[in-house]
């Protein structure tokens, strides 16, 4: 039974062989690599690359990545948590219409739907239009190539992300447990505090690390809704691979990321088993 389950397995083992671990392998060799006159590779041993990533100008980059990041975790699990909790209270058919309405987007190019709030949101859009008309405003607003615009664009592309897991840990919420503290007295927000939000956490953590990590690589939306005001440190990878054609250092940022990537999805699942235990000893 373990031969055959071991045999089963094995076409995904060497598809995330082939396609996940060898091309990171490749990518950590070549951050140790120097960048020659023209961009190619010289395969000479050197830490330069990664000694360059701590100068400020990117310790700057890095701090505004972590900080659009978390805000980008906030403002999902903000919107989606109230969302997922509506949606698991209606009727099962209507729950299907709603996911599906969620899943919409993925449906359409990622950057057609970018390119789509730049026509909403430029100075000649839909928004600036609408107000001028109507008498709000003289002068179109600067909605666009900022770092409000970046936010608006991150949380509406990762909102699913937050949305389904949450969904699925609401879904399985007992709510017997909810009327027996309505009924022994418990105000709402009681109940949520003490009972809903400490059985929906799994999705929480879910959710917030899809949506985290996620953000931490993304250059699309800052590229398109940031300009060049915007960078972010998938951004800084992009150039380095696709204009600077420095490849080694485009690679020690990756494998940086990664690492950073890991050690505070670590760090969380740690916080969280800690904060599980602190409970159970109550």
């Amino acid at each position: 039974m373990r031969i055959r389950g071991k045999l089963l397995a094995l076409p995904g083992l060497l598809w995330l062989a082939l396609f996940f671990a060898l091309p990171l392998i490749f990518m950590l060799i070549i951050s140790f690599y120097q960048r020659g006159v023209y961009g190619q590779l010289i395969a000479e041993f050197t830490m330069e690359n990664y000694i360059r990533f701590f100068e400020p100008l990117y310790l700057r980059i890095l701090f505004d990545t972590l900080v659009v990041s978390v805000a980008t975790t906030l403002g999902t699990l903000l919107l989606a948590y109230p969302l997922a909790y509506y949606i698991t209270r209606l009727p099962r058919a209507q729950q299907m219409i709603w996911l599906i309405l969620i899943m919409i987007p993925f449906w359409i190019n990622f950057l057609i739907r970018s390119y789509a709030w730049v026509i909403i949101l430029r100075s000649q859009g839909v928004v600036n239009t609408t107000l001028i008309n109507l008498g709000i405003i003289d002068v179109p607003l600067a909605l666009l190539y900022n770092w409000g615009s970046v936010m608006l664009g991150m949380i509406y592309t990762l909102l699913p992300f937050m949305v389904l897991p949450l969904y699925v840990s609401l879904e399985k919420l007992d709510v017997r447990k909810l009327e027996a503290a309505h009924d022994l007295g418990a105000k709402p927000w009681q109940a949520f505090w003490h009972i809903t939000l400490p059985l929906t956490k799994p999705g929480i953590l879910i959710g917030s690390v899809l949506v985290f990590v996620s953000s931490l690589g993304m250059f699309v939306v800052p590229d398109i809704m940031g300009g060049a005001k915007s960078m972010l440190l998938g951004n800084v990878i992009q150039n380095q691979f696709l204009s600077a054609r420095d490849w080694p250092f485009g690679a020690a940022i990756s494998i940086i990321m990664m690492i950073m990537s890991a050690l505070l999805i670590a760090l969380y699942y740690k916080a969280m088993k800690w904060e599980e235990r602190l409970e159970g000893t109550k």
